[in-house]
């Protein structure tokens, strides 16, 4: 199987390809930069495998929440392929990339150190401003995967819901809203990385495995998801005005 994915969604760029289970990633932390970055990050990867867009299975790409700005060019880049080549889109939640990340360098002698009686979730926040944050709770699966626990929401950070599992914090949330998070996970949470960013090589490992139970969708489908109301709310209209 052959997926491109593509990340955009905040300060950090990449893009990766899986080709029949291998994952090469270009990765870059260069706030505001995208636009001018992702087009030949794709080149690259694609130009060193040898591919060309119509021999994909599928695109892959982080479809929020995060930066407005940076979630449009991941879903206008990947749209705009998906178009040109006939392809599938699977659009990936940031959160669940920014948990990936974190599981993805969670070593056996942190996991020893912390001690935990089960694999702890990842309580993941990023910070959305006007005093909110997009939260989502994941816990990983024998895949080495992550899947979601209840729903994703744009929240205050005392008003989370949470389903009273050991975890740790994880995302930029807890950079700026820590003693908020703190006192409402009393007991489930003693520590937290906000350091950990979506990449585009947890995007294509999750979009494959979500092409392969069916959820591929076409590109008129391939949306961004942005949580708050308002501003999905405006997308759907210019959607539909561009469409009289």
């Amino acid at each position: 199987m052959k997926v491109l994915a593509v990340e955009t969604s905040t300060d950090a760029c990449s893009a990766a390809l899986f080709i029949d289970g291998v994952v090469t990633e270009r990765f870059e932390l260069t706030p505001k930069e995208h636009t001018r970055l992702i087009l030949p990050m794709i080149d690259n990867l694609m130009s060193e495998a040898g591919l060309r867009p119509q021999q994909l299975d599928a695109l892959a790409f982080s479809c929020g929440p995060g930066s407005f700005t940076g979630v449009r060019i991941a879903t206008g880049v990947i749209q705009g392929i998906a178009l040109g080549a006939d392809l599938p889109v699977v659009p990936v939640s940031t959160l669940a990339a920014i948990a990936m990340d974190f599981f993805d360098s969670y070593s056996l002698e942190q996991r020893a150190q912390d001690n935990y009686a089960s694999n702890p979730v990842a309580y993941t926040a990023m910070d959305a401003r006007m005093g909110e944050i997009f939260w989502g709770v994941y816990q990983q699966d024998e895949a080495g995967l992550v899947n979601l626990l209840g729903k994703e929401a744009v929240t205050p950070a005392l008003a989370i819901e949470f389903p009273e599992l050991i975890g740790v914090g994880v995302g930029s949330g807890w950079g700026v809203y820590k003693d908020e998070l703190l006192s409402r996970l009393n007991g489930f949470v003693d520590r937290y990385e906000a350091h950990h960013l979506p990449r585009a090589s947890a995007i294509v490992r999750l979009g494959v495995r979500d092409f392969e139970r069916g959820l591929a969708v076409p590109v008129e489908q391939a949306m961004p998801v942005y949580l708050r109301d308002k501003v999905a709310q405006n997308e759907v209209e210019r959607q539909a005005q561009k469409q009289r």
